[in-house]
C-alpha cells in the first residue's frame, strides 16, 4: 500500500460519501437489521447502522464499491457509533470490538480489490470515529450546569477500544469526525496516541470538525481558530470541517481554516441544508460548482460528502478534483 503522505503531495484526494443516506434507499425492517444473530434480541435494533456490518455485510462492502467506482479514493468504515458509550443505546457495549473490527475488513477488502485493479491510483480506509451522544464539556441539564454525562476518562477508555479494533482490522488511517466538542476529540485523539504508543506503530490521523451554526463556532462553542489550536499538539494528518453546513455555508470557515494551518485540510459538506422535511436537495451538478470554488481558491487537500450525499455526488466532486492541484500547506506553525 502507497503511503497516503506521497499521494496527497500529487493531488487531491476524494472521501466517500453519506453511509446512512445510502442505507436508506434499502428500506431495511427491524428483522434485517436483526439478521438470524439478533433475531431474538430483547431491545429493538432499528436504526442501529453500524450493526449492519454484521448482519447485512453485503449491502456495506456495496456501498464502499460504489464510492470507490465513481471515482472515491478513501472510503470510510461504517463505525461512525462504534463505541461503547454510543451503543448502549441498543445494549449492545459487548460487540463493540467485533462491530469496528469486522467493519475495517470489510472495507479493507473492497479497498485492496480496487487498489489491485488499479495500481497507480491505491485506495485508502479511514477509520471512522464519531462523536459519540455525550459530550464532556457541557452539561445536558440546565438545571444543572456542572453536570457533566460523561468524563474524560470514560471517552478514552471508550475510544481506546474502538481505535484499536479498527487498527486490527486494518484501516489505512484514523479519522475523529463530525467534533462539536472538541474536549471529546481530544479523547480520542489522546486514545489514539496511547494505541501508537503501545503497538509502536505510526497511523495518520485526520481530525473533521463540525460548525453548527451561522455563529461560526463548534457547539461547545469553539471558533475555527480555538478549535485548531487545541488539537494542534497532536501531529495529525489533517484538519477540516464536516456536516452541519452545505458546501456554500462551510465555504468562509474553511477560508479561515486554510489561511491559518499548516496541517493539510479536508472538508465533506452536506448536499446544502435540510429542507422542512428534513431531506437534502443539493444536486451533484450544484454541488460540484460550490466545490470548485473551494479548489480555484486552493482551499483544499481532501474533499468528499457528509448528509445527503451518495455516489453521483462524489462522481461529480472527484471529476471537477481531477483538474486542480493540491492546496499548498503553509510553512508556518502555530
Amino acid at each position: 500500500m502507497k503511503n497516503i503522505r506521497q499521494e496527497l503531495e500529487k493531488r487531491i484526494l476524494v472521501l466517500d460519501g453519506a453511509m446512512g443516506t445510502m442505507l436508506q434507499q434499502y428500506k431495511f425492517s427491524e428483522e434485517d437489521f436483526r439478521g438470524e444473530r439478533f433475531k431474538d434480541f430483547h431491545l429493538p435494533l432499528k436504526g442501529n447502522n453500524d450493526l449492519l456490518s454484521i448482519t447485512q455485510p453485503q449491502a456495506i462492502k456495496d456501498i464502499h464499491a460504489k464510492y470507490f467506482d465513481v471515482g472515491a479514493d478513501i472510503i470510510e468504515t461504517n463505525t461512525f457509533s462504534g463505541t461503547t458509550i454510543a451503543m448502549a443505546d441498543y445494549d449492545l457495549q459487548d460487540i463493540v470490538y467485533e462491530l469496528n473490527f469486522e467493519s475495517a475488513k470489510l472495507a479493507k477488502e473492497v479497498a485492496e480489490a480496487y487498489t489491485e485493479k488499479e495500481p497507480n491510483k491505491p485506495r485508502f480506509v479511514a477509520g471512522s470515529i464519531g462523536p459519540t451522544n455525550r459530550t464532556a464539556s457541557m452539561s445536558p441539564d440546565v438545571n444543572d450546569p456542572s453536570f457533566r454525562a460523561v468524563t474524560f476518562d470514560e471517552l478514552r477508555i471508550a475510544y481506546k477500544q474502538q481505535v484499536e479494533a479498527l487498527i486490527d482490522g486494518g484501516v489505512d488511517l484514523l479519522l475523529v469526525e463530525t467534533v462539536f466538542d472538541t474536549l471529546n476529540a481530544k479523547a480520542a485523539l489522546f486514545a489514539i496516541e496511547q494505541v501508537k504508543e503501545e503497538k509502536n506503530i505510526d497511523i495518520p490521523i485526520m481530525v473533521s470538525g463540525t460548525i453548527t451554526d451561522a455563529s461560526g463556532r463548534t457547539l461547545s462553542g469553539q471558533t475555527v481558530e480555538a478549535f485548531l489550536i487545541s488539537i494542534s499538539h497532536i501531529p495529525i494528518l489533517s484538519v477540516g470541517f464536516n456536516c452541519a453546513l452545505g458546501a456554500d455555508q462551510l465555504k468562509p470557515y474553511m477560508q479561515r481554516l486554510s489561511r491559518t494551518t499548516s496541517f493539510l485540510t479536508s472538508a465533506h459538506p452536506n448536499a446544502g441544508l435540510p429542507n422542512a422535511f428534513g431531506e437534502y436537495d443539493e444536486t451533484p451538478e450544484e454541488m460540484q460548482a460550490l466545490i470548485e470554488s473551494y479548489l480555484k481558491d486552493n482551499l483544499i487537500n481532501i474533499i468528499g460528502g457528509c448528509c445527503g450525499t451518495n455516489p453521483e455526488h462524489i462522481k461529480a466532486i472527484a471529476e471537477v478534483a481531477k483538474k486542480y492541484k493540491p492546496r499548498s500547506v503553509l510553512e508556518q506553525t502555530l
